[in-house]
């Protein structure tokens, strides 16, 4: 098992390298970078200061303002957008700070052996360590991402488990029905029609809309606290719970189903044992193989980018409305940085995972198979 260990260990260097390197070449491609960002908020600046000033018209354009501020310009056409009339020393200048001025390969290299040490820089546009950027998200995400994770395995393998035991019953057929419409329906829109009937959105006002706790949280008692909590959370849990059920409840039956028709469970019941220790004494290490595979992609997608809409609808600031603002604002840092150490944690949730299974089924030997 040891040396299976290492061996995937050894394995998540090129699988980093290889995610870091594609995703570095295809944003550096894309147009609009952060240089050419600052550009507009800067030409943007400098129309309001010069109408001030002169009392320019107000069609004067971008770039005669944008000339002004950089103290002229040389007719030089720039490779930036928007850039026209600014002066060549001044886009230079620009290019340093935000290390444009060297090579692709070299900002890539400089990069990774800054990440490498987990040193993530600075925010571009935010005056803040990328660090302290995401430790200040964490909590939103890891609430969303850990409730919601826990309450869907709760919910779906113990209903997968009854749809496979009760297949083709009542009971399957109404909560297949339930699957269908929350597997049909996203669950942003059950997040607006939560806020509809019990946010104060036109019938209840039971639930708050905003923050992950109130205002006045650090005066409430421990209990106090702790209820204020979940009373903030329980709308956002619950759109993302009935979004993501369905799958895999479907996915507990299915493997349920394939174990339950299988010659070792026609032997286990043709020898007399009770029905109960036939299905949790053998299907289930069987069965759960499958489902538990699922488990590190399912909350990294939700602690990352799953809750991106959840949070923008009850105004909830973590990680996946911060990636998403980054890749707006081309805030490279950023970007990259958070690209990086949840890539990291995703491939070491894997090794995780395929750890679990010998867990659940002692008879699993990762030594001898090849990696």
């Amino acid at each position: 098992m040891l040396a299976y260990i290492v061996r995937r260990l050894i394995l998540i260097i090129p699988t980093l390298f290889g995610i870091m390197v594609i995703n570095f070449v295809v944003i550096q491609a894309a147009p609009g970078g952060p240089v050419e960002q600052l550009i507009g908020q800067l030409e943007g600046i400098s129309v309001e200061a010069t109408a001030r000033i002169t009392g320019a018209d107000q069609g004067e354009t971008a770039a005669d303002a944008g000339t002004v501020a950089a103290g002229g310009g040389d007719g030089v056409t720039s490779k930036y957008r928007g850039a026209q009339g600014l002066h060549p020393d001044f886009i230079a200048q620009l290019e340093r700070e935000f290390g444009f001025d060297k090579p692709i390969h070299v900002r890539f290299v400089q990069m990774m052996g800054r990440y490498i040490r987990f040193d993530f820089g600075e925010s571009y546009f935010r005056d803040r360590s990328v660090v302290q950027l995401v430790l200040d998200k964490m909590p939103v995400s890891i609430s969303l991402g850990l409730w919601t994770t826990l309450l869907v395995y709760l919910i779906s393998i113990p209903m997968g488990i009854a749809k496979a035991v009760r297949d083709g019953s009542r009971f399957d057929i109404w909560t297949s029905a339930a699957i269908v419409v929350g597997n049909a329906i996203p669950g942003f829109l059950f997040a607006i029609l939560l806020i509809v009937l019990f946010a104060g959105g036109r019938y209840f006002d039971l639930f708050p809309l905003r923050g992950l706790v109130s205002p006045n949280w650090s005066e409430l008692s421990l209990v106090g606290k702790v209820l204020d909590y979940f009373w903030h959370l329980a709308l956002p849990i619950l759109s993302m719970v009935i979004g993501g059920f369905a799958g895999l409840t479907l996915l507990t039956k299915n493997s349920f189903l394939d174990e339950i028709n299988k010659q070792y469970v026609l032997t286990a019941r043709a020898k007399g044992l009770e029905e109960r220790r036939v299905l949790y004494g053998h299907v289930f290490r069987n069965a759960m193989l499958v489902v538990i595979a699922g488990f590190p992609g399912a909350f990294i997608g939700v602690l990352f980018t799953g809750s991106l809409l959840t949070e923008i609808i009850f105004s909830l600031d973590g990680l996946g409305l911060l990636g998403f603002d980054s890749a707006l604002n081309r805030d490279y840092p950023v970007m990259f940085a958070t690209l990086y150490f949840f890539t990291l944690l995703g491939l070491v949730l894997q090794l995780i995972g395929d750890l679990t299974y010998t867990v659940v089924d002692p008879r699993i030997d990762f030594e001898s198979r090849e990696v």
